[in-house]
């Protein structure tokens, strides 16, 4: 099938600069000085690589290096910066050297795309200071947070920083996002109901719920995404553990023949009996735990409405089977699309490729105009709207590239890698594996392992370095003593290196190995040879 609507990005005639100032009073865009960062190249930058597209790939990346200023007296939203900005730039950073970028020495540990990426997270490291320990929504990129800022957050603004932030962590070695990042979750898992329901919005400095309404769509969605991608990108027991309580009060008291209504937490009762077009995510987040069956009942559902309207309007009234009022838009988004190609890995159903098709067709006739591909005022009469979001060029291009091209790099089997010296040792890329953030931007999951080492192995690497020195010294010292023609052996009388007594004094000193979690593999060790899809091998394995 071609893809005619996957042109190079870079012929994109209508990609100005993310701006939040107001307009002058003529209505035209504010004076420069006033503008953000550029959100529309940072969100579609993996994109290009993904499709191919690796010269326009370079050059963005010395625009942003030349351009991009975090320093600027903006108001930007945490989650969307944060999803958009510092996942774009960290995904973009990890695949620099797959796109032919010169990296420089130290890389992934180092290089101006992190360090980019780290200068936008730490804008945000203000919004975390409240008494909760959850963030405010928007901070200010140079002032920190306005004294006047509301407390109400919702919930997945709250919950939507785990991937990027403990990446981040991981290649910088400052704990300090990870950290913010889980009590953020923490908080929001205390606050449940007694049914096991989070609501909507939240206030962040009392932790209070505000809006009460549970379900798994918009204001909540990507909370729940986090949990699962960040279980499998930390091997982390207990974030899966706390989906699984989730999921089953989700089944309990949301779900309706296989479509999720919107309930009050405390009670359990229907409150909004809709279909959001954001809950199409779903059926992908039940494929990466393996609920296939239940995935793909519910995502027929939705498919069915994609047919009704050749799009998903923002809100269905499921019991009417309809649009409802001033929600009948359709602004191109990508997550029944994210969901088939999900799916479609699982299960190879070619049902999943007409629903990829039909979405290009839909796309190509409904929404194409001179320099993009417009969002759809009203799917009932198909009016255009003069705007085109950053996430058609982050996801929804992306998802449907990905869903008809099965040699992609991004479906990597573990069967190719890439070997690289790091700081702190050999470290394997690129094995596949790769855990997309909620705005779609890939992580290698063994990128986390390259930058950092455990305790345990800093000792059993500083015990080799102090016993080859040793050796060194001891070897030297015997040549001057002895001249021998036959294999040198190593002294073992009492006080040396070799002596059992010095060999259990080192063994105490090195911490008691951690008890590996039931979901986990080991964190990658210095000895490790191949990681594939988040799996760890060892060498002598």
């Amino acid at each position: 099938m071609p893809f005619r609507l996957l042109i190079p990005l870079g012929l994109l005639c209508a990609l100005p600069p993310l701006h939040h100032g107001a307009p002058g009073p003529d209505g035209t865009a504010p004076d420069p000085a006033h503008y953000s960062f550029s959100l529309t190249l940072i969100d579609a930058l993996d994109t290009l690589l993904i499709l191919g597209n690796v010269s326009e790939f370079q050059r963005v990346i010395e625009v942003l290096q030349d351009n991009v200023d975090f320093d600027i007296d903006v108001n930007a939203s945490v989650f969307e910066t944060n999803i958009r900005v510092v996942g774009g730039l960290l995904s973009a950073h990890l695949l620099s050297k797959k796109a032919g970028v010169e990296v420089e020495a130290g890389w992934p540990c180092s290089g101006p795309l992190l360090r980019m990426a780290e200068e936008a997270a730490r804008k945000l490291l203000p919004a975390f200071q409240t008494p909760t320990g959850m963030p405010y929504g928007t901070v200010n990129l140079l002032h920190g947070v306005n004294p006047g800022e509301t407390p109400v957050t919702c919930t997945a603004g709250i919950g939507t920083f785990i991937v990027e932030f403990a990446t981040l962590s991981s290649l910088t070695g400052d704990p300090v996002f990870e950290d913010v990042a889980r009590v953020a979750l923490m908080r929001l898992w205390e606050s449940r109901s007694d049914i096991g329901l989070v609501g909507n919005h939240i206030d962040v400095l009392t932790g209070k719920w505000v809006a009460q309404d549970a379900g798994i769509g918009a204001g909540v969605d990507s909370y729940f995404e986090y949990l699962v991608k960040g279980a499998i990108l930390l091997q982390d027991e207990k974030l899966m553990a706390m989906f699984l309580e989730y999921n089953k009060a989700i089944r309990n008291y949301t779900r309706f023949d296989d479509w999720y209504l919107w309930v009050q937490m405390y009670k359990g009762t229907v409150s909004m009996p809709v279909f959001q077009s954001l809950e199409a995510y779903w059926p992908g987040l039940q494929s990466l735990i393996g609920d296939i069956d239940n995935a793909m009942r519910t995502f027929l559902n939705y498919y069915t409405v994609w047919k009704q309207f050749g799009g998903l309007p923002e809100f269905y009234n499921i019991p009417q089977g309809y649009t409802v009022e001033k929600r009948e838009g359709y602004p191109l988004r990508p997550e029944l699309i994210e969901s088939a190609m999900y799916l479609y890995r699982a299960t190879g159903d070619p049902t999943l490729l007409e629903l990829g098709r039909d979405a290009v067709e839909s796309i190509e006739k409904i929404s194409k105009v001179e320099c993009g591909f417009a969002t759809i005022k009203d799917l009932r009469d198909h009016k255009l709207d003069n705007r085109m979001e950053s996430f058609f060029l982050a996801e929804t291009v992306k998802y449907l590239y990905l869903l008809f091209d099965p040699t992609n790099f991004i479906h990597n089997n573990g069967s190719t890698f890439d070997a690289v010296i790091t700081p702190y040792g050999e470290c394997i890329l690129g094995a596949g594996g790769y855990i997309f953030n909620t705005e779609a931007h890939p992580i290698d999951p063994a990128a986390l392992h390259c930058c950092r080492r455990l305790k345990e192995e800093q000792w059993e690497v500083e015990d080799l370095m102090r016993e080859f020195y040793a050796l060194k010294r001891n070897r030297s010292k015997f040549q001057k003593k002895t001249v021998s023609s036959g294999p040198w052996e190593p002294p073992a009388g009492p006080g040396t290196l070799f002596s059992p007594e010095n060999h259990d004094q080192a063994r105490e000193r090195k911490p008691a190995k951690q008890k590996v979690p039931l979901l986990s593999c080991p964190s990658q060790p210095f000895t490790s040879k191949l990681a594939l899809l988040g799996q760890v091998f060892l060498d002598s394995s």
